[in-house]
């Protein structure tokens, strides 16, 4: 399904590089998007908790707090998608982001041709997930929140992370069906399957052991070897 990109999106960019951040800024300008630019970590939190914005581009090195910890809070908050940019790129920095909610993760130093491919994908998966309808949670008996990018079961909550929560809702659309790893890759995390890419794996075992902890035992999330993972009541 082609989904246009909102051209109208507001993008909050938070780098305190000047150089840097004035290229983000005039690049993404040419766009048309309605870009706002903060340097402080402190000051990008609140502006991102008080007003509406699509995407969020944020370095990880900051003053004030840094861009982790920023992050960590706005989750706490709100469920606008993040992009991080950080020169430290090792596995365990990218690992390190994703577990505290990142979408993506640009590691510098980057061209604004791939900067702006990593945006067009994120706000096109917003696009495409807003006309997508409701998993179905009788099923599960589970409780879906898209405002929160949450489940609920039994009262309690997952406290998922957004791509953790865009997993189980395209698991729970295709139940009893499995997904392979290209698919995921290519339809929730917005990137080619490479075979030395964890990150996949790593969402999924975060995933069961949410559901483990919140006592959930009626649907599994299992793996299909040789292809991927697929969610399963196991009676068939």
């Amino acid at each position: 399904m082609n989904v246009s990109i909102p051209q109208s999106a507001r993008i909050l960019a938070i780098e305190d590089d000047p150089v840097l951040a004035s290229h983000l800024c005039d690049h993404l300008g040419r766009r048309g998007f309605d870009v706002t630019l903060r340097r402080d970590g402190d000051e990008a939190l609140g502006l991102a908790c008080a007003e509406d914005f699509d995407l969020i581009l944020m370095d990880i090195l900051l003053p004030g707090r840094s861009g982790l910890e920023v992050l960590a809070e706005l989750r706490r908050r709100r469920r606008v998608p993040v992009i991080l940019m950080s020169a430290l790129g090792a596995e365990q920095d990218r690992i390190a982001g994703f577990s505290q909610g990142a979408d993506d993760y640009l590691p510098k130093p980057f061209s604004m041709a791939e900067m702006q491919v990593r945006v067009d994908a994120v706000l096109r998966r917003v696009a495409y997930e807003r006309r997508e309808p409701e998993p179905p949670s009788e099923a599960l008996e589970l409780k879906f929140d898209e405002g929160r990018s949450d489940i609920s079961y039994r009262g309690r909550w997952a406290e998922l992370t957004p791509t953790e929560y865009r997993l189980l809702v395209t698991f729970s659309r295709h139940m009893e069906e499995a997904q392979s790893k290209a698919f995921l890759y290519q339809h929730v995390l917005h990137r080619a399957y490479s075979q030395h890419d964890r990150s996949l794996d790593m969402h999924v075992s975060h995933i069961r052991r949410k559901l483990a902890r919140l006592g959930y035992a009626q649907w599994r999330l299992e793996t299909v070897w040789g292809k991927g993972y697929v969610l399963t009541s196991g009676k068939g």
